[in-house]
């Protein structure tokens, strides 16, 4: 007989399921300290390796540096261990079964899960890294990078939401506690982050194409008319 969950549905093949050792405060509580250990380290050397960067584009390299090392270390964690997370006892695993009351399909290797966050992990994340450098060195790439990210990042995020609210209201089956808390706080806002800001950053990136392939075609039109 398989143990006992607390995942939904309550019929899920959670295999080997093993509760965490940790509580909840000291596993958020280790996953924000480290996150900001990262994001001073990274400040401290690009504020080294340009000390006149502006703010703004600081901003984004944290940005860029924080999601590519989730995407990276994170996500790739669970790509890499999928078929053995419900007994999982590590720090990420133990992070992955607490986040997973939110959506059980992390832990029965759900095919669309599987391959989303496959090529979350594969391309987005050391693409974030790659973009990072980019807005150190202050790269012509780096828009078109920055458009090429974000919306990837955008569409996997879209599908996330579309493919369990299909299954929700289509098949009647919840992946998600019925506690507010898991759906609105873990579901829903933790995710939405993913859209909000990659929207932002592709949008300025737009915005800064077009204005430079604008002022090419204003130049390349007054050559012409000499």
């Amino acid at each position: 007989m398989e143990a006992a969950h607390p995942y939904y549905p309550l019929d899920a093949k959670v295999i080997g399921y093993l509760a965490n050792d940790w509580d909840v405060p000291t596993l958020v509580c280790a996953f924000l300290g480290g996150w900001g250990a990262l994001l001073l380290l990274t400040l401290a050397v690009v504020s080294m390796a340009r000390p006149g960067m502006k703010t703004a584009d600081k901003m984004a390299i944290l940005w860029f540096v924080l999601s590519g090392s989730i995407h990276f270390f994170f996500e790739g964690y669970f790509v890499y261990n999928h078929t053995r997370m419900a007994p999982a006892q590590d720090f990420f695993g133990q992070l992955w079964k607490e986040y997973s009351l939110s959506d059980s399909r992390y832990l029965t290797s759900d095919p669309f899960v599987l391959c989303m966050e496959t090529i979350t992990a594969v391309c987005w994340g050391p693409l974030c890294f790659l973009l990072a450098y980019f807005i150190t060195v202050d790269h012509p790439l780096r828009h078109s990078f920055q458009v090429i990210v974000s919306l990837g990042q955008i569409y996997g995020d879209i599908l996330y939401y579309a493919t369990s609210m299909f299954d929700h209201y289509f098949n009647e089956v919840s992946y998600c506690r019925p506690e507010g808390y898991y759906f609105w706080f873990y579901y829903f806002t933790m995710n939405a982050i993913w859209i909000v800001v990659p929207a932002f950053y592709m949008c300025e990136s737009v915005g800064i194409i077009t204005k430079s392939i604008q002022f090419m075609q204003r130049a390349t039109q007054g050559r012409k008319s000499q």
